[in-house]
């Protein structure tokens, strides 16, 4: 690795170079990917189903072993890393998920409280006996989230937009130095996709740190991102603002215009 090479990835709160990522003998989903996230802001991943958008973020957390490349984060390259040093990286990158992923049984706390099972010996977790400065932290993130009134409320009774509330709740309960976000809002209605990608911003913005959400609505990435990387056959085919989010950038992206009419 050269100097002004290194230089920029330790500058970057993310640096991935070269990424790619193929299943079985098909062709690579990811195909020399390189991206710098910085510090802060809120990044939206666009393109056609199949761009590896998801395969993309779960990269990044490791759920998904890269074919090649590297990714940089905090300092090191986690591409190579197992065990502790993986666990250890895991827990600060915060992941919300499209299905939510919640303990449906557990309570609105418990799910809350999972997300220090990294910081916790195993027995205290197993016996949920957690440190007061962590119940402390769930209950100010469920006011923040809007659900201090759901504390003791079990997962399986909630809506799809409180649910995605715990999740991303439960994901800041890491103290993550990074946000991802994989369709957060693919199942919410309209009016909830907003609201969730409202918090997001905010909460992200609020506490310093970068968010990389997927997204498959167009107009969700141009009134939240801060920027937008449009993903197609593999790679990085626009790297931008959101204001540049025009029909000729929508065409290299989706491929054709007809849909645009």
């Amino acid at each position: 690795m050269n100097g002004d090479l290194s230089a920029d990835m330790t500058a970057a709160a993310l640096s991935i170079r070269g990424l790619a990522k193929a299943y079985g003998a098909g062709p690579r989903v990811l195909d020399g990917v390189s991206l710098d996230i910085g510090g802060s802001g809120l990044t939206a991943i666009v393109g056609a189903s199949g761009t590896g958008k998801s395969t993309l973020l779960r990269c990044i957390n490791r759920l998904v072993e890269p074919s090649a490349g590297a990714i940089v984060f905090g300092g090191r390259d986690i591409v190579p890393l197992a065990g502790r040093a993986l666990r250890e990286a895991r827990r600060e990158i915060g992941m919300v998920f499209q299905e939510y992923n919640l303990v449906e049984r557990l309570t609105v706390m418990e799910n809350l409280l999972s997300g220090r099972l990294g910081y916790v010996p195993v027995w205290q977790a197993w016996l949920r006996r957690f440190p007061a400065a962590d119940v402390h932290h769930a209950f100010t993130l469920l006011d923040q989230v809007g659900l201090a009134d759901r504390v003791h409320q079990r997962a399986d009774a909630l809506s799809g937009g409180q649910r995605q509330r715990v999740g991303i709740a439960r994901a800041l309960m890491q103290q993550p130095k990074l946000l991802l976000a994989d369709e957060p809002t693919s199942s919410l209605d309209p009016r909830t996709a907003v609201e969730i990608m409202e918090l997001m911003r905010t909460l992200g913005r609020e506490r310093g740190i970068p968010v990389v959400v997927n997204l498959h609505d167009v107009e969700l990435a141009r009134r939240f991102a801060d920027r937008v990387v449009g993903l197609a056959g593999g790679g990085v085919v626009f790297d931008g603002p959101a204001s540049e989010l025009g029909d000729d950038v929508l065409t290299r992206i989706y491929g054709g215009s007809s849909w645009l009419q």
